[in-house]
């Protein structure tokens, strides 16, 4: 008999900083029979990503924040229990946005088969997934990185900067990487094969970038902004390009923080500064993963993964971004 209870994680309150514990709730609710054209999927994987502590505010950032006492979604691997859609059958994988949950009903055309063949399930909620999209568009398209050029990437341990990391690589750029702790660095020398050094134990990061880099970057990634974000700027070569992808060392701040002081140099040194959101390049998703696909099979590409085990502890997976607590892709295994 197939189950027709789930558990959720459900926001039941705002948070002012960090988020806390008490700030979620798992939340046992019934689910209705699928309908036509609607499937019950048993989730197997789900994602944990810094973007969602933007939308446990009030404010609309690029898509709705989550309301009170409902529940949180979020990208999700799981596997069709009941279908009533043509397209979809039982036992099939499938990745939705229906995350933070045991089980859900839906309808079908909003949860999308997978190929394990290609790649394991959970990693179309990292490298073969959003992250790794992410990633691809910002070197491939947004900063049009060529070979010969340097690149300095924030957060490169994390899961899109350490797949930007190696993109960058492959390309044949000289890649430089921050990461916040002695493993993580390890991690991107060893398995990227990029250069890293570990910003917690660096006083003066301007310095640290001069020291590596003299002649300054061509490219920069930001996964942190804030003072990452302004010692870059200071380290760019004239007519350089920032690709603005996040900024994961403000998402809890309760102020709004001041803008760098060293923004003048985007004049002086002619810069070019663009930030992009994935879900705007959608038609160029086939593409990413038919080239994903191939690095992966052929070895060309490495990534790890942080796995927390049950959805009783999502939330605390999610307060461990903010901490460091993850080498690449963060998940809750169900």
């Amino acid at each position: 008999m197939v189950p027709t209870r789930s558990r959720e994680i459900h926001l039941v309150n705002r948070p002012e900083g960090p988020p806390k514990p008490s700030d979620f709730a798992v939340v046992e609710t019934s689910l209705d029979e699928p309908g036509r054209n609607e499937v019950q999927v048993r989730n197997l994987w789900l994602s944990v990503d810094p973007y969602m502590r933007g939308l446990m505010g009030t404010t609309r950032t690029y898509i709705d924040p989550y309301h009170l006492g409902e529940v949180m979604t979020g990208g999700a691997i799981g596997t069709v229990e009941v279908s009533h859609h043509p397209k979809l059958s039982e036992g099939d994988l499938v990745l939705s946005n229906h995350g933070w949950r045991d089980r859900f009903v839906a309808n079908g055309n909003g949860v999308h088969p997978i190929d394990p063949n290609l790649a394991p399930p959970q990693a179309y909620l990292g490298v073969m997934g959003m992250p790794g999209f992410t990633a691809w568009l910002g070197i491939h398209e947004i900063a049009r990185l060529e070979a010969g050029e340097t690149i300095f990437v924030s957060g490169g341990a994390g899961a899109v900067g350490s797949v930007a990391c190696q993109l960058a690589r492959r390309l044949g750029a000289r890649v430089v990487a921050s990461a916040g702790s002695a493993d993580k660095v390890r991690w991107l020398e060893d398995k990227a094969g990029v250069e890293a050094f570990d910003y917690k134990k660096t006083k003066h990061l301007y310095r640290q970038l001069v020291k590596i880099c003299r002649d300054g970057f061509h490219v920069y990634f930001d996964n942190v902004g804030g003072d990452h974000l302004e010692a870059a700027l200071m380290n760019m070569r004239n007519h350089g390009r920032v690709v603005m992808c996040g900024m994961i060392g403000q998402y809890n701040a309760e102020h709004p923080p001041a803008g760098p002081s060293s923004l003048i140099v985007t004049i002086t040194k002619r810069l070019t500064m663009r930030g992009f959101i994935a879900f705007d390049h959608a038609e160029l998703e086939p593409r990413f993963q038919a080239e994903m696909a191939g690095l992966i099979a052929s070895k060309q590409i490495r990534w790890t993964e942080t796995v927390v085990d049950g959805l009783e502890n999502a939330p605390a997976a999610l307060i461990g971004l903010f901490s460091g607590a993850n080498i690449g892709k963060m998940l809750v295994r169900l």
